[in-house]
């Protein structure tokens, strides 16, 4: 019931501000970029975002960051309000709010390209790539596609199924690929980078795997076997994966951890294939026994905690919910959403996106923390109330 009633916190404030909100990587919406001849520089761009990201003051409205709708966000609302739907069937609200979310994400897709895709409503200039604002991703597009099939289920209405089923048109085409000796490949991020990174890649093989299903597609099966083959290939021996194939990007974390393995699951739900059972298994009990500390808190990485991200402990639950297991760690998943909640809600209802050392940014992050928290905190209400009735 405590967990239930800050879930409701969370709801009013989302609701409240519409869904609209700031992203930790929104800086370069500012008109010293879009306006001045620094946007040009990738140096300044970058040292621009970390400015933003960092600071534990808030920048945006002085220089002109407005709240906005980032797809992604959207669609883990969207999955949130069909999982509360799904277990009060009375509450028809709940439904209709993913519908108008849905249709919201039906516009928002990205023009120019061979299926339907979305990116994010910012500018982003990583180490690796610069991504313009509307790029679109397979991470963004991969959790559309599953809100959008998650609200046809409930509704049939086939607008919603169609717009998904576009999207393998994106990944197959436009996307690109990094083979290995076999045959086997992993994705891109965006149409613009050759970056190889695992969960990106997976993400992708979800979505083939969802679109599988819901097309009736068996041949998608294929290219995301052949995507979890090249993952699955570079996993270590002790379960972990790195975050991708490049020098820089070498360190082991929690949530892309647990993307890793529900998207592994889903390819072997859909499929029936067993071949990446194991790795499932192993990379399971690594990612159980060195992301979250005996008293609930969750680590980042593999050999640090700080800065404890609010991914990691909304990631724990949704994966463990999609992986079927939520029962066997239902104590874990209390004392890890306990300890969130205590630390990193304020207030007003909102969650702080991080929990450092010294001091922590407690600006309310949109796409960042209240969507990924609404997104983990409907699964766990959905966990708790269907296992009350069995």
């Amino acid at each position: 019931m405590e967990i239930e009633s800050q879930f409701n916190a969370l709801k009013g404030y989302c609701e409240k501000e519409q869904f609209k909100g700031w992203d930790p990587y929104d800086g370069l919406n500012s008109w010293v970029i879009q306006k001045t001849f620094l946007g040009k520089s990738r140096f300044f761009r970058l040292a621009w975002i970390q400015l933003f990201k960092r600071n534990p003051v808030n920048l945006r409205n002085i220089f002109g960051v407005r709240k906005g709708y980032n797809p992604k966000g959207i669609a883990l609302f969207v999955i949130g309000y069909c999982k509360l739907h799904e277990v009060e069937h009375s509450e028809k609200s709940h439904l209709l709010k993913a519908e108008q979310l849905a249709d919201k994400l039906i516009e928002m897709v990205s023009d120019g390209y061979s299926g339907a895709c979305w990116g994010y409503n910012f500018d982003w200039q990583a180490r690796a790539f610069y991504q313009p604002k509307g790029m679109p991703t397979v991470v963004a597009t991969s959790f559309v596609v599953e809100a959008l099939f998650l609200v046809y289920t409930f509704t049939k209405k086939e607008k919603y199924r169609d717009a998904a089923l576009r999207s393998t048109d994106f990944v197959l085409k436009d996307l690109n690929r990094t083979y290995d000796d076999d045959g086997n490949y992993t994705l891109s991020y965006s149409p613009m980078d050759k970056t190889q990174v695992f969960n990106a890649g997976l993400l992708g093989a979800k979505l083939l795997s969802q679109c599988a299903y819901y097309g009736g597609q068996d041949e998608l099966l294929d290219e995301a076997k052949k995507i979890c083959s090249f993952v699955c290939n570079h996993q270590k021996k002790d379960g972990s994966w790195p975050y991708s194939l490049l020098d820089y990007h070498q360190w082991i974390d929690s949530f892309h951890t647990g993307f890793n393995l529900e998207c592994l699951n889903v390819y072997q739900e859909v499929s029936k294939d067993d071949s990446f059972s194991e790795h499932i298994i192993k990379g399971l009990e690594y990612y159980l026994n060195n992301f979250f500390h005996t008293d609930g808190r969750s680590k980042y990485y593999n050999n640090q905690t700080y800065p404890i991200d609010i991914h990691a402990p909304a990631q724990l639950v949704v994966a463990l919910s999609k992986m079927d297991v939520f029962t066997d760690y239902s104590e874990l998943i209390d004392k890890v959403l306990k300890w969130t909640i205590k630390n990193m809600q304020d207030k007003e209802g909102y969650f702080y996106y991080q929990k450092k050392k010294g001091i922590s940014s407690k600006i309310p992050y949109m796409r960042w923390a209240q969507s990924w928290m609404f997104y983990a905190l409907t699964h766990y209400i959905n966990e708790k109330r269907i296992n009350a009735t069995n």
